[in-house]
């Protein structure tokens, strides 16, 4: 498993849990969670945390990004405008031309507005953005987005910080057969298990926030995220048996008097 890096856009990743920056009591609780989680890439909301004013407390200042790949998202974002106005800030201000693309369709479900985000990633793609889209369960949108140029496709396990779980694993099944690019598998986790499932399904990496931040203790979930998607990834990589209707006896019955 030393090899079992995620490569996306040519870029390599060490671990395939990604996390995100909001809901922390402060700065430091957002840098020790991070450390302790293994993560590689943390991703921040460009419009809610301050990372480009260095006049002002920046989470930057916490986060190095020569250990980290901070990765953008256009959280909060309803319109495409929107959407690439922030992408396009992030990169402005030398952060990076990776981007999490978000376009909301309502305030109350934070399901993706799928038409939207496919007419903002192909905008972004064309002013040369890497463009991750954090999208819904559906493949067909999952392809189309691939179609245009996405190097990985972001489907929620679950409404963003609802904490429900994988609601549709068939889906995210027929997403990973239908695209042969990374998924990561974005908001909806609740719990350690939620991410192990995730990655026993197949998914190549987990990104999620406030199952981490919102826990009691957001450092202690922190480490237990980071081993659920390790313990995840060996077990898909193991393979599962077969489930069966009737017991199999554990020991061999040859033999036996």
């Amino acid at each position: 498993m030393t090899n079992d890096r995620l490569i996306i856009a040519g870029r390599e990743f060490k671990s395939r849990l990604w996390v995100g920056t909001g809901k922390y009591k402060d700065f430091l609780e957002t840098q020790k969670a991070i450390e302790v989680s293994g993560a590689d890439v943390v991703t921040v909301a460009v419009r809610r945390v301050n990372i480009t004013d260095r006049s002002k407390e920046n989470l930057l200042d916490y986060i190095d990004p020569k250990k980290y790949t901070i990765l953008p998202n256009t959280a909060g974002c309803y319109t495409v405008e929107d959407a690439v106005r922030y992408s396009r800030l992030a990169r402005a201000a030398g952060v990076s031309d990776l981007v999490k693309l978000e376009v909301l369709g309502d305030e109350r479900t934070l399901f993706p507005d799928t038409a939207g985000l496919i007419e903002a990633a192909k905008i972004l793609i064309k002013e040369g953005f890497i463009v991750l889209p954090y999208t819904n369960d559906d493949p067909i949108v999952a392809k189309k987005l691939v179609d245009i140029g996405c190097p990985a496709v972001m489907p929620l396990a679950a409404p963003i910080g609802s904490g429900l779980g994988i609601r549709n694993p068939y889906n995210l099944k027929i997403i990973m057969e239908t695209v042969k690019v990374p998924i990561i598998v974005d908001a909806g986790v609740g719990t350690a298990s939620d991410a192990a499932l995730a990655m026993e399904y197949g998914a190549d990496a987990v990104l999620m926030n406030t199952a981490i931040a919102g826990a009691k203790d957001p450092i202690a979930m922190a480490e237990a995220m980071k081993y659920a998607v390790h313990a995840g990834r060996l077990a898909y990589k193991a393979g599962r048996i077969p489930r069966k209707l009737y017991a199999t006896a554990s020991s061999p019955i040859e033999g036996m008097l």
